[in-house]
């Protein structure tokens, strides 16, 4: 399961870097396309190529993130919640990972969460059986893997 949880964080972020890599391109080509600009108040050819900068730097950080989602060993079962878990709760699934957000796995929603955010940290270090308070409900830890 966690396998699949993995892939389909992997092929998502693949996704967002081939589109990223697309739109810097088209940005730059339409750039170099204009020419030289008509007069000194003319900016179309700076913006677009400030917009080939901007899909640059999200890319790269896309790149990073995929190289983290890369040393996560899908194999590896771990029994306390840390990164790499997959956490199934009373209330939800989640996979510590980055913060990726709601993903679809066959029929079943995760949550794939940053070791950053406060659900991380009211459940980090915990095992199956543990309960742990979140905003105003308790939630149990059903299986960590």
């Amino acid at each position: 399961m966690k396998n699949k949880i993995l892939n389909v964080c992997l092929q998502t972020h693949k996704r967002t870097a081939e589109t990223l890599l697309a739109e810097m391109t088209e940005a730059y080509q339409n750039a170099h396309d204009y020419g030289t600009p008509e007069d000194w108040f003319d900016t179309y050819k700076m913006d677009m190529l400030n917009k080939r900068d901007a899909y640059a730097i999200q890319l790269q950080k896309t790149l990073e993130e995929i190289k983290i989602l890369e040393k996560i060993d899908p194999l590896k079962i771990f029994d306390k919640v840390t990164f790499g878990a997959v956490v199934i709760t009373s209330t939800q699934k989640f996979f510590v990972s980055l913060g990726i957000g709601k993903i679809m796995v066959g029929d079943d929603t995760f949550y794939a969460i940053s070791p950053s955010v406060p659900i991380y940290h009211a459940m980090q270090g915990m095992k199956a059986g543990d309960k742990f308070q979140f905003r105003d409900a308790v939630i149990k830890i059903l299986d960590v893997f």
